[in-house]
């Protein structure tokens, strides 16, 4: 696998919510939805490939699926991995800006 799948492998989405955007401007924190099987220095190596920028440090946490249910129907959503990654002092990554 080369080195750029390697970064869209890993990065899935942005997590944009109030919580994210308020951890952004107070922390200097980004979200991010990444693959359940990911290493936090895999993580760490994308970020900073993609957006040019030096990580602090990152924690991670596996969000458990909903069940829903409809009438007699019970259905689950998959569980998923989310990755705060706090960034340097000075450091900036803009998500909406910052895509090459």
């Amino acid at each position: 696998m080369t080195h750029k799948n390697l970064i869209f492998k890993v990065l899935l989405s942005p997590k944009i919510s109030e919580k994210s955007s308020l951890s952004a401007e107070k922390y200097n924190t980004v979200v991010f939805k990444v693959k359940k099987d990911a290493k936090k220095s895999t993580i760490r190596q994308a970020v900073q490939e993609l957006f040019k920028v030096k990580v602090s440090s990152i924690n991670t946490l596996v969000v458990k699926g909903k069940i829903k249910r409809k009438g007699n129907q019970v259905s689950r959503h998959k569980n998923w991995k989310k990755a705060y990654i706090t960034l340097r002092k000075g450091q900036n990554a803009d998500l909406l800006s910052n895509v090459d």
